[in-house]
């Protein structure tokens, strides 16, 4: 039988999370003969078609890779383009779907079934008692609208929009800005709670937040697209601390190139002060243990530094004004 249901996993050089995803996908509820999944590779990689070739049967797993890396956004769309099923499920290789997941998505189908719908649903992000800042900020996920880790579309829904915006080639703003667009045409978003994805915080190494701020360049992508909607519902005012501490290093810099000492002093008082701020703000709920507070304090000098770079560059990229 023809599968009503396709699932899109996009997945790049990860092949122990994939097999894992894949495996939980193999055990759902729903008839297997019903449903496919589709891995698509975010270009050529051996290790990602191993896994996907590696369970044979029902139902069945479909690979395909794109020919170079093009992001997540281009992945999912490419896999959604070839699925063969109505309703499309998303979620991520580093994910794991309970039992119930397609069932879930497919009883609320069955229930509107009157056009384009889409579907969001619930992620748990197990953390422990005392988790880091990377764990802590992860744990976000429990609280987004919609999240590509767990929703689903119809066919003609994503028609309709035209899929994810494949300017987006890092994993960051791509699935709100689907929602946005979703919106914008009046598809109506459905919260299933009995749509459970479960998504693990894997292991950071050291200084990951560092790395994490090239993602802001994408905010302003997404504001530039929807400015109502990115003030309204991701972030109301800009990073105010950022800008001062920023610019509170450089006034101290240039004027100690200038001798004048009286404004060197207050600048760098003044960036310390938001500094203490900021380091605090990090550490109030996350691990206290030597190691993570040394990481929170130097990561923290240079975030504003990187995070005010990359959101000037994203609006420099995409010609749009984003503070």
């Amino acid at each position: 039988m023809k599968p009503v249901i396709s699932i899109i996993i996009p997945s790049y050089r990860r092949p122990a999370l994939l097999a894992r995803c894949i495996a939980a996908l193999r055990d759902q509820r729903f008839p297997r003969n019903l449903y496919e999944i589709i891995v698509v590779s975010d270009g050529p990689d051996a290790s990602t078609a191993a896994i996907a070739s590696s369970f044979p049967g029902r139902p069945l797993v479909r690979y395909h890779a794109l020919r170079q890396k093009r992001g997540p956004a281009a992945a999912r769309n490419a896999g959604w383009q070839m699925a063969e099923g109505r309703l499309i499920l998303f979620t991520d290789d580093d994910c794991i779907p309970a039992r119930f997941w397609i069932d879930a998505f497919w009883n609320a189908w069955c229930r509107h079934l009157s056009g384009p719908v889409a579907f969001t649903g619930q992620v748990l992000v197990p953390c422990p008692p005392v988790p880091t800042d990377y764990e802590k900020n992860i744990s976000w996920l429990e609280q987004a609208e919609f999240v590509t880790a767990n929703c689903a579309c119809t066919k003609t829904a994503l028609q309709l929009v035209e899929g994810f915006d494949e300017a987006f080639t890092l994993a960051w703003r791509e699935d709100s800005d689907l929602q946005f667009r979703l919106l914008q045409q009046g598809i109506p978003i459905r919260f299933i709670q009995q749509a459970v994805v479960t998504h693990p915080v894997r292991k950071a190494v050291w200084g990951i937040s560092l790395k994490e701020q090239k993602k802001t360049m994408y905010n302003a992508l997404l504001y530039k697209k929807h400015p109502y909607l990115f003030r309204t519902r991701i972030k109301r005012h800009p990073f105010w601390n950022y800008y001062g501490m920023t610019l509170l290093a450089f006034l101290g810099l240039l004027s100690a190139v200038a001798g004048l000492i009286h404004v060197v002093i207050l600048a760098f008082s003044g960036w310390f002060v938001l500094l203490i701020a900021f380091i605090a703000k990090r550490l109030k709920g996350t691990s206290h243990s030597l190691d993570h507070v040394a990481e929170m304090v130097i990561t923290s000098i240079l975030i504003p530094f990187l995070a005010v770079y990359w959101t000037l560059y994203g609006s420099y990229k995409f010609k749009t004004r984003l503070l």
